[in-house]
């Protein structure tokens, strides 16, 4: 991938866009297209085609998708599935039409069955019922990179496909009613200390277990795979490495620096029982992942609920 390619990121105003955005430029990469939501409704075929025939992009990462925690999933089941196929298979297309040299396309963990074995290996798609609470969205996810690898298989095109675990981030959304785990529990614990609040709910029972990766490492592996990976199969993105959402409770509250009480609301739902991903075709493919869960966690608390003042 040429530094002086024209790159096409969309979504690049999201947690992993933005993400994508900063690597590339720190790697050297300044042609760099984007566009708003506003500017471009990546759901308008007609107005994706005529976007892609006007600038002719060499290589596009779909970072784009309508995205949300267990709540939203499952409340806007219809929205989350229409939207994201309408999203996907605009921009596959249309890089297909305008002979794109290679496309990236980001899935999520969540295609994987809810019972699949662990460490989950790509293998494992398609092998068992989802989980219920986001099938919608993991749906429009495979048909995603079933797409990909249907333009490959037909016309040869050199489409690929990523699979992160749950990430986190500059960028994150805080909203209680939107967000993941993470930073729902990091607003959490923050308002509740800001209020001297004297207990924390958490959904669930606290056993789920949960891998998580900084969306920065996500995007270095991005940048990975654009310049070493050109296989048909999916390739999981994340840390291989995993704890229950009662230790992550523990971690954050730590961070946060809470000291009341945690009660465990255990008439909410828990989700998948564990989904950590096996990480290694990444690993034989020479990446590894950078940040560490503590340091990650200090750091996006502090961006987002402890910005320096300024003098």
């Amino acid at each position: 991938m040429e530094l002086n390619a024209k790159i096409y990121v969309a979504g690049h105003r999201g947690m992993v866009g933005s993400a994508v955005v900063r690597r590339l430029q720190k790697a050297g990469y300044q042609n760099i297209v984007y566009r708003t939501s506003k500017e471009l409704d990546l759901r308008d075929t007609v107005a994706v085609n005529s976007f892609f025939a006007e600038e002719k992009p060499d290589y596009v990462i779909l970072a784009a998708a309508k995205v949300g925690g267990i709540m939203a999933n499952n409340t806007f089941r219809a929205d989350f599935l229409f939207e994201n196929l309408q999203i996907q298979n605009n921009v596959i297309h249309a890089s297909h039409e305008q002979a794109v040299k290679k496309l990236l396309f980001l899935g999520s963990s969540c295609i994987y069955p809810k019972m699949a074995p662990q460490p989950i290996k790509e293998e494992y798609l398609l092998t068992g019922p989802l989980e219920a609470t986001n099938e919608p969205y993991a749906l429009a996810k495979i048909a995603g990179l079933k797409l990909c690898e249907a333009y490959r298989d037909q016309y040869g095109s050199n489409f690929i496909s990523a699979m992160p675990t749950n990430l986190y981030g500059p960028g994150d959304n805080y909203d209680l009613n939107k967000s993941h785990v993470l930073p729902a529990l990091l607003r959490k614990f923050h308002e509740a200390k800001e209020n001297n609040a004297p207990e924390v709910e958490v959904w669930g029972t606290g056993t789920p277990r949960r891998e998580f990766l900084h969306v920065d490492d996500l995007a270095d592996a991005c940048l990975h795979l654009m310049l070493h990976y050109d296989g048909k199969e999916p390739v999981n993105v994340g840390t291989g490495e995993d704890l229950t959402i009662r230790e992550l409770v523990e971690l954050v509250r730590d961070t946060v620096g809470y000291t009341g009480n945690v009660r465990f609301n255990t008439d909410k739902p828990d989700g998948t029982p564990r989904k950590l991903l096996d990480v290694s075709k990444l690993a034989d493919a020479g990446w590894r992942y950078k940040t560490g869960l503590p340091e990650g966690i200090r750091a996006v608390y502090q961006e987002a609920f402890q910005p320096t003042p300024v003098a």
